[in-house]
C-alpha cells in the first residue's frame, strides 16, 4: 500500500536549486524543449509507492513551469516519476492544463486497459517508460508487450537503464516495432570509458538507426563533478553517431542525487562544450524534440 512516511531504505532528497537562471554561454532557439522532467505530489492526495528508492520533496506543476520560464524554454516533456508508480494522475492533470506546451511519458503495466491508454493519449502522453534503476518502475519483463501496445497508439518507449547492460539487451531492442529513447546518455559512470562494451553497444544501436538518446543527467554520470567536463567525450560520441536523434533534458527536480544540486542554466551551458556547432545545438534543443514528441 502507498505510504505517507519515508521508508528506512528510501532516503530523503534535497530540493532543486530555487533560482534557475538562463544559460550564459548559448542562445536558446525558438521552440527550445526540455525533454525530461518530473512533477511530484505529496500524500495523501498523491501517495508515494512503498517500493520507492528515494523520498523526494514535492515538485508541483507551477514550480516546473516557473523553471521553464526562468531559463527561457518554450516546451517541456514530463516523465512519470518512479515514486508515484503507475499513478499518472498528477502528470496527466499537468498535461491537460498545458496542452500546447507539454507532452508526457507515462508508466503503466502491460495489463493496462485500452480505455486507460486512450485517456493518456488524449491528455498528451506520447510514450511509455520502463525503469530498472529505481523502485516503482516497470521493468523489461514487459518490454515486448508494451512495445506492441505503443505501436498500436503511435507511441515510443523510453528506458532508464545502465548502458553496461546493453550488450545483452540490444538484440531485443533491435526487434522493437517502435522508436525508443535512452535516458541520461545511458546512465553509466563515465569512468567506465567510451570503449566500454555497453557504451559501444549504445553507439551501435544509434548507428543502425535504432533509438534516440537524451543528452541529460551530466550530474548523474560524471565522476569529476561540476562543471562535468568528463562527460564531454561521451556526449560528442553520441552526437556523432546520430545527430538527428539527440534531445536535451534538464532532469528537474534532480531527484535521487546526493551531490550539489545543479542549476538548469549551468546544465544548458554545458551544451556549448557538448555541441560546439550552433546549428546542431539548435536541432537538439528544438527541431529534434518537435519531431519526436509531436509538437
Amino acid at each position: 500500500m502507498p505510504t505517507a512516511d519515508p521508508l528506512p531504505t528510501a532516503p530523503m532528497c534535497p530540493a532543486p536549486d530555487p533560482a534557475p537562471r538562463p544559460p550564459r554561454r548559448i542562445a536558446l532557439p525558438a521552440g527550445a524543449c526540455d525533454t525530461h522532467a518530473h512533477v511530484i505530489g505529496g500524500p495523501p492526495g498523491y501517495p508515494l509507492v512503498d517500493s520507492r528508492s528515494y523520498t523526494p520533496p514535492e515538485a508541483p506543476p507551477a514550480a516546473y513551469l516557473g523553471m521553464l520560464d526562468a531559463v527561457g524554454m518554450a516546451r517541456g516533456v514530463l516523465v512519470q516519476v518512479s515514486v508515484h508508480g503507475t499513478d499518472n494522475r498528477l502528470m496527466v492533470e499537468t498535461l491537460e492544463a498545458n496542452r500546447g506546451r507539454l507532452r508526457g511519458i507515462a508508466v503503466v503495466g502491460a495489463d493496462a486497459s485500452d480505455a486507460e491508454l486512450v485517456r493518456l493519449k488524449a491528455a498528451g502522453v506520447v510514450g511509455l517508460r520502463l525503469n530498472v534503476l529505481f523502485g516503482g518502475g516497470v521493468g523489461f519483463d514487459q518490454l515486448e508487450r508494451l512495445g506492441d501496445r505503443c505501436r498500436e497508439l503511435g507511441w515510443h518507449l523510453q528506458f532508464l537503464l545502465d548502458a553496461r547492460t546493453l550488450p545483452e539487451l540490444a538484440p531485443r531492442l533491435d526487434k522493437l516495432p517502435v522508436p525508443f529513447v535512452i535516458d541520461h546518455m545511458g546512465h553509466m559512470p563515465v569512468s567506465a570509458g567510451i570503449d566500454h562494451p555497453g557504451f559501444q553497444a549504445l553507439l551501435g544501436l544509434l548507428r543502425r538507426g535504432k533509438g534516440w538518446v537524451k543528452l541529460s543527467g551530466a550530474f548523474r554520470v560524471s565522476v569529476a563533478g561540476p562543471p562535468y567536463a568528463d562527460t564531454i567525450p561521451f556526449a560528442r560520441a553520441l552526437l556523432a553517431a546520430a545527430p538527428d536523434r539527440m534531445v536535451w533534458g534538464s532532469d528537474w527536480p534532480h531527484v535521487a542525487h546526493a551531490g550539489p544540486m545543479p542549476n538548469v542554466g549551468d546544465l544548458l551551458d554545458l551544451l556549448a562544450d557538448w555541441i560546439p556547432d550552433p546549428a546542431q545545438r539548435d536541432a537538439v534543443l528544438a527541431a529534434n524534440p518537435a519531431r519526436l514528441y509531436g509538437f
